[in-house]
């Protein structure tokens, strides 16, 4: 692949070799939760004189726990939670040991990331986790400074320093490198991380991340500003939520309520990620898969798949035509199918 852009177009429905188990229907587009929402605006809007992210009382740290519980209870058991200790604070992750061989080379030695969207934690991955725990070995994190389980202690104030707290919790865990699979700002969190500090990284898969092949078009920043003001109606941020998700509703789903409780008792302090350039993607030394929505409000689709297509050195293109943000919801199980593929096909340089 070295050299080349591989372009594919998922349509719904596509068949593959990782099996399909049966998933309730309340859940089937939960991934609306991996808004990059209030990145611009809310830092302008709600400010707060602490350094770091914090919840604005007790009262709305026990919402939010409540329904973490509640979403998190919709997971498959995981083996173990690990809090590990970086320079900006203790980073929460749970581990998943693999099922099975998806990729038909053996389990991939390299263990999976995953990697949230912003105000999103681990229970969003309810959907995606049964089929990615085929292809080997999964860590879900909450991300340093969200609303989660992880504790952010000092400020994080540019690019820089979000990439080292999270080097610095890879490098932490017992193996030595890592397929990451960003969603969202965690597709960003991903990207950053290649471009400051590469060599715990295996491989990078991105569900329409953003920041990283576009910017974020006007009208969303836009819709996302009345969600910014906690003391709103719940229905504000529900309502810009389902609109980062094709219009699904979003109401009574418990990973939906994890997030909306986060985005309203939770004061974020995290520095505007910086659009990744064009440059700094063609410096990635890295197997790439671009996972991007045809219906994504987070970028323009069509220019996003252009610049994958032309900035990445070795890069495979996937588009879903139809698809919105949400996507990891929507289409899960494709996009196993279509991770598993790449790992197995970049087994070489992805550390198995």
């Amino acid at each position: 692949m070295s050299g080349s852009v591989a372009v594919e177009e998922n349509a719904v429905g596509q068949s593959g070799g990782i099996k399909r188990p049966h998933r309730p229907g309340r859940r089937f587009r939960v991934a609306l939760v991996v808004v990059a929402v209030l990145t611009i605006a809310a830092g302008f809007i709600v400010r707060s004189p602490s350094p770091v992210g914090h919840w604005d009382s007790a009262q709305g740290q026990d919402r939010f726990m409540a329904a973490y519980d509640e979403a998190f209870a919709e997971m498959p058991e995981a083996e173990e939670s690990v809090d590990v200790r970086t320079d900006f604070g203790i980073v929460r992750l749970y581990r998943f040991s693999g099922t099975g061989d998806a990729t038909g080379t053996g389990t991939a030695t390299a263990p999976l990331i995953l990697l949230p969207g912003r105000s999103a934690a681990s229970p969003v991955w309810a959907d995606n986790l049964p089929m990615l725990r085929e292809i080997g070995d999964v860590y879900t994190i909450d991300l340093l400074g969200e609303p989660g389980m992880s504790v952010q202690e000092r400020p994080i104030q540019n690019d820089e320093d979000q990439a080292a707290w999270l080097h610095q919790a890879l490098e932490s865990l017992p193996e030595d490198r890592f397929h990451l699979i960003g969603l969202s700002i965690g597709g960003w969190s991903a990207v950053n991380l290649a471009v400051h500090e590469s060599e715990l990284v295996a491989t990078m898969s991105l569900i329409d991340p953003v920041f990283v092949f576009g910017e974020m078009p006007l009208s969303t920043v836009m819709r996302s500003i009345p969600a910014a003001f906690s003391w709103l109606p719940k229905s504000w941020r529900d309502d810009f939520n389902s609109y980062t998700a094709g219009g699904a509703p979003v109401e009574d789903v418990p990973v939906a309520e994890m997030i909306e409780a986060g985005m309203q008792h939770y004061n974020l302090k995290l520095p505007q990620p910086a659009r990744i350039s064009e440059e700094q993607l063609a410096a990635i030394d890295l197997p790439v898969l671009a996972i991007l929505a045809g219906d994504s409000v987070m970028h323009d689709p069509q220019a996003a798949v252009g610049t994958a297509e032309r900035a990445l050195s070795d890069g495979t293109v996937s588009y879903y035509p139809g698809a919105s943000h949400a996507l990891s919801g929507e289409q899960p199980e494709q996009i196993a199918i279509d991770i598993a593929g790449f790992i197995s096909e970049n087994s070489s340089s992805g550390g198995k």
